[in-house]
């Protein structure tokens, strides 16, 4: 079952790039959160994706949230790739895809990897979630949109 608008968006631990551990409780109370799931590092749509946010980056910052990106790929991986397209937030390896399938970030019947982006309030409340696997731009735009709202 997917998550949706007004669900407390499930706690997780995954591995970084860096090495380190991420949880998501850790930013409750202190930042909201755009926690975005994509397919697979270094592929087309992926670096679109991606190198978008990392462009609106420091307005997302300003808005007062983090940006997170997950995918199957390893750590390695996403430590290559970030710093390739010099992507300043975090990305989390999420082997077997046990986070994405338990938020419901699954497209095309449930078989392949989505491109989901889930805006997280301070209180760890999902306020927003953004579903398209070919509009690259919207999921940054929406997500954007929807901090700006937030913070009004």
């Amino acid at each position: 079952m997917a998550i949706k608008v007004g669900d407390t968006a499930p706690d997780f631990n995954l591995p970084a790039q860096d090495g380190s551990t991420v949880s998501l409780n850790q930013f409750r109370g202190k930042n909201a959160v755009v926690l975005y799931f994509y397919p697979k590092d270094d592929t087309p749509g992926c670096t679109a994706q991606s190198c978008a946010f990392r462009d609106q980056y420091e307005v997302f910052k300003s808005a007062g949230a983090e940006v997170i990106g997950v995918s199957g790929d390893s750590s390695e991986s996403h430590q290559k790739f970030a710093a390739k397209y010099n992507l300043p937030f975090t990305l989390l390896s999420d082997k077997g895809d046990r986070i994405r399938k338990l938020y419901g970030a699954t497209a095309a019947f449930g078989l392949f990897p989505g491109r989901v982006t889930y805006v997280i309030d301070k209180e760890g409340v999902v306020q927003y979630v953004f579903d398209s696997m070919f509009n690259f731009q919207g999921h940054v735009q929406e997500a954007l949109t929807r901090l700006q709202a937030l913070a009004k």
